[in-house]
């Protein structure tokens, strides 16, 4: 994490309405998962959590696609933020996604309860009036982004999970600035709805149907996906019945062709059967069986791999068709 960024600087004013009504923020599901994901794996509790947006800007309009996580330490008026972590991460993202570029930062809404009363009052809160969305580190998190990209956007993202749903909010922020001197930043709130795409609607919605299906489906449908596990039970109860059949046969040998209650002619009918099983057994090296086996093992992963990707198109083809059909 890069040393604390020490900046005493402009706290931020509390929300007014967006002198530019014109600008707006769509945000796709996969940037509320993975802020969530990144919530819950949080190390400090009652901390936020920062990450960088990224997506594509169009005029006054901004589509958020992707986001990743940054690390970063707040104490008091001081914010320490992972810069070359945020570099290294936004390298690779860019070498996937060239056409996402940095057009912000997220943030979760941070519990305060003791000044949720002065919060509310001055508008930046969530409804509950239990979560702030724009605090005084929030002006030094975002100087930071505004050297990433030109008019970044603050996603809060509340994360109480107090509500059905989760609320998201986004903001812009203006310097207010006297003499032409910067005395802080006042966040404007802007449009923000969220939208999906037919695959990533179709995603959520499997993912609220798994969610609801009991405990006993999912284990059958996970048991019905486990061929490389049906396989490996069948070859340990394969070596199961030659240690048995070993055994028989070991054991007639040392009581001089009998075994146990059985007569003479039962052991040799067992015998005969043994040894026919046995002759059907082609004569072939070690390497040379290893080598078919394992060809054979991936010619069975492939197929039930082909399978069950014509099986997830065909299901993703008739989502689609009810999709337009509406």
């Amino acid at each position: 994490m890069a040393a604390p960024t020490h900046h005493h600087s402009n706290p931020a004013l509390s929300l007014v309405e967006s002198s530019s009504p014109n600008v707006s923020v769509s945000v796709h599901p996969l940037v509320l998962l993975s802020v969530l994901d990144h919530h819950t794996r949080r190390q400090e509790p009652n901390g936020r959590v920062i990450g960088t947006l990224l997506g594509k800007r169009e005029g006054n309009n901004v589509t958020i696609t992707n986001c990743f996580a940054v690390p970063h330490a707040e104490r008091g008026d001081e914010v320490a933020i992972g810069k070359d972590f945020n570099r290294q991460m936004l390298s690779l993202h860019l070498l996937a996604s060239k056409h996402e570029t940095v057009v912000g930062w997220y943030g979760t809404a941070l519990p305060d309860d003791a000044t949720s009363g002065e919060a509310q009052q001055a508008g930046n809160t969530t409804n509950d009036a239990k979560y702030l969305t724009i605090t005084d580190t929030s002006s030094l998190i975002h100087e930071f982004y505004s050297g990433e990209c030109e008019d970044p956007i603050h996603l809060v993202v509340d994360t109480s999970m107090e509500s059905n749903g989760v609320p998201v909010r986004a903001y812009h922020s203006l310097p207010l600035t006297v003499k032409g001197m910067a005395l802080a930043n006042v966040f404007h709130e802007v449009r923000c709805s969220v939208v999906a795409s037919d695959p990533e609607r179709i995603v959520v919605h499997n993912m609220i149907q798994n969610a609801s299906v009991d405990k006993a489906e999912q284990i059958s449908i996970r048991e019905s996906n486990q061929n490389g596990l049906d396989l490996t039970v069948s070859v340990e109860k394969l070596l199961g019945m030659l240690e048995k059949a070993s055994s028989f046969v070991d054991g007639v040998i040392a009581n001089k062709g009998k075994s146990g209650d059985m007569d003479e002619d039962e052991v040799h009918e067992v015998g005969r059967k043994l040894a026919d099983t046995l002759s059907g057994v082609p004569s072939i090296r070690e390497e040379d069986f290893e080598s078919m086996f394992n060809e054979n093992m991936q010619d069975m992963l492939m197929v039930s791999y082909l399978s069950n990707l014509t099986k997830t198109q065909l299901t993703i083809a008739e989502k689609l068709n009810a999709s337009l059909s509406v």
